[in-house]
């Protein structure tokens, strides 16, 4: 199947409408990924088809979930899934964070191919990051766990904003470890179109 309809197909049953140009943005953020992950190694995953699924509709499918505009993404390596949501929404302003100089180099590229005026990229830990307003959403596909990123992220998050993780199989063990077990809003079950694996989003309220 060809990647313009895999995307089409998941956005329909996603029940996710995207403009052309944003569709043709992600088409090309596949393209740069595939050209970069040769010699980058940004994902294991090594074909468009299926990173079209496990890395981009794995991402868009937290759009309902989040609230702009001011959105950081934590720990963002090729840019996932911070990337994505500044194309698919480019009236948020979306921070890529990552401590990784390496990947960091690859998302910089692609905010620059893509013509992505909406996402800053941080190059820093997030225990030294002082952004200059909090943030509406803070969101992460790849930290460690629900205790230490509620500790890093909940100073830099806004008062009535959220804290979303973004998890394989529901976190029973991590959301049971945490210092206040009702710092959890909800869990939500992510379906993402052409994946059978378990997804889930950890949402937390900052305080």
């Amino acid at each position: 199947m060809e990647l313009e309809q895999i995307l089409s197909n998941g956005l329909a049953e996603s029940g996710l409408v995207l403009d052309a140009r944003a569709r043709a943005q992600l088409l090309d953020y596949v393209a740069l990924i595939v050209k970069w992950n040769r010699v980058y190694n940004l994902t294991s995953v090594r074909k468009p088809q299926d990173m079209l699924t496990r890395h981009i509709l794995d991402s868009l499918v937290v759009l309902p979930h989040i609230v702009g505009p001011r959105v950081l993404d934590v720990g963002t390596g090729a840019g996932l899934p911070g990337l994505v949501l500044a194309i698919a929404r480019p009236e948020w302003d979306v921070v890529l964070l990552d401590s990784s100089n390496k990947k960091l180099r690859f998302v910089r590229q692609c905010v620059t191919e893509l013509n992505l005026d909406n996402a800053k990229v941080e190059h820093i830990r997030i225990e030294d990051y002082q952004p200059e307003a909090p943030f509406n959403t803070i969101i992460s596909r790849a930290f460690s766990s629900l205790d230490e990123m509620h500790k890093h992220c909940a100073p830099l998050c806004a008062t009535d904003g959220r804290i979303l993780a973004m998890k394989g199989v529901y976190p029973l063990a991590e959301i049971e470890s945490l210092s206040d077990p009702a710092l959890v809003i909800a869990a939500h079950t992510l379906t993402v179109p052409g994946m059978d694996a378990q997804r889930h989003v950890v949402e937390l309220r900052p305080n």
